[in-house]
């Protein structure tokens, strides 16, 4: 699987407002209900459920990346979006380093192994520092797109 095969083009934030994990995680699921991913009135239970799975443990897996992930019942699909924080926020990530790249998953209830395997795919394309590094500096949404393997 390829990050661009669930990454919603219409939700990739480059430039994130939020200065806080859980502000960071309300932009990026409200980005794809406006790109028209989820209702809105299930946006905060996913958000919630997001939330919940962040308290569980940090998913700042080090070197400036971050991978908030839920399943929830209200997903048709699994979906994803991108952002960048170009100040950093703090995750708590392994490295206890702020985060700069996010990669926010949702997939559907009934399907583990898929969001297993969107997650496989964020990891493998995170691990080339390159990518990581062209990432950080695109500024818009298109040059994000671009870049997502």
């Amino acid at each position: 699987m390829r990050m661009s095969n669930f990454i919603v083009k219409d939700a990739i934030l480059p430039v994130l407002t939020a200065t806080t994990r859980e502000g960071a995680i309300t932009e990026m699921i409200a980005s794809l209900h406006a790109a028209g991913e989820f209702a809105a009135a299930d946006v905060p239970d996913i958000t919630a459920a997001v939330l919940r799975r962040e308290s569980l443990g940090s998913t700042g897996i080090g070197r400036r990346i971050a991978i908030p992930h839920s399943r929830h019942a209200a997903a048709g699909k699994l979906v994803g979006t991108v952002a960048l924080s170009a100040a950093g926020i703090w995750f708590d990530s392994v490295d206890e380093e702020p985060v700069r790249l996010l990669a926010l998953i949702v997939s559907p209830q009934d399907q583990p192994a898929l969001h297993l395997r969107a997650l496989e795919a964020v990891v493998h394309a995170t691990k080339d520092d390159d990518l990581v590094a062209q990432l950080i500096e695109c500024r818009t949404p298109d040059d994000i797109w671009n870049l997502i393997p």
